[in-house]
């Protein structure tokens, strides 16, 4: 979708998402997905193109944590990312 000047405003959107998770390595991220296992507590290390790969501390299915999860950014519905400033993803322990 263009807007008035021609712009492409999803190829923005899109940039401006990849680019906030950029700016969130390093930090936890709590995300939810669509499909299984659906939520995801954990820090980010890295942003591969449009893939965020976050260290999982805490998932719906305690088998599937402690290792690092590749997901793709665009399959995310919610995120929140920790700024050393705002509020902070409370520590989930069982």
């Amino acid at each position: 979708m263009l807007s008035g000047n021609g712009i492409d405003i999803n190829t923005v959107h899109d940039e401006a998402i990849i680019q906030h998770f950029e700016d969130g390595v390093g930090h936890r991220l709590f995300a939810l997905i669509p499909n299984f296992p659906f939520m995801f507590v954990g820090t980010i290390l890295e942003v591969a193109d449009d893939h965020v790969l976050v260290d999982v501390e805490t998932t719906s299915q305690a088998v599937l944590e402690n290792r690092v999860w590749h997901i793709h950014i665009h399959s995310i519905e919610v995120f929140f990312i920790e700024r050393h400033d705002g509020p902070q993803i409370p520590k989930l322990i069982d």
